[in-house]
C-alpha cells in the first residue's frame, strides 16, 4: 500500500509527480557479482614502442589501464578466430 504524503511547500507539479510516484524494486546484483573471475595467465611479452605508447595515450583519455586495453583487443581476435 501507497504511504501518501502531502508536499505543500513544493510546486503542484512536483508534489503531484512525487505522489504519483512507484517505488522500484532493487534490481542490481550485489556486488560480488559484478566481478568477472577470468581464468588469466600472467606473460612477458615485447611490443612496440609505437603501440604501447599508442595504447598509454588512450588510456590517458579513457582511464582505462593501458594493459586492460591490450588485453581486450587480444580476447577480441581470440573470440574472432577461435569458432572457425
Amino acid at each position: 500500500m501507497k504511504k501518501k504524503i502531502n508536499y505543500k511547500k513544493a510546486p503542484d507539479s512536483i508534489g503531484n509527480a512525487i505522489n504519483s510516484s512507484i517505488i522500484v524494486e532493487d534490481f542490481l546484483p550485489p556486488p560480488e557479482k559484478l566481478i568477472l573471475k577470468e581464468d588469466n595467465s600472467k606473460i612477458t611479452i615485447l611490443l612496440s614502442k609505437k603501440s604501447i605508447n599508442f595504447f598509454k595515450e588512450q588510456s590517458k583519455k579513457s582511464g582505462v589501464p593501458y594493459q586492460s586495453m591490450i588485453k581486450r583487443v587480444l580476447d577480441l581476435y581470440a573470440d574472432k578466430f577461435a569458432h572457425k
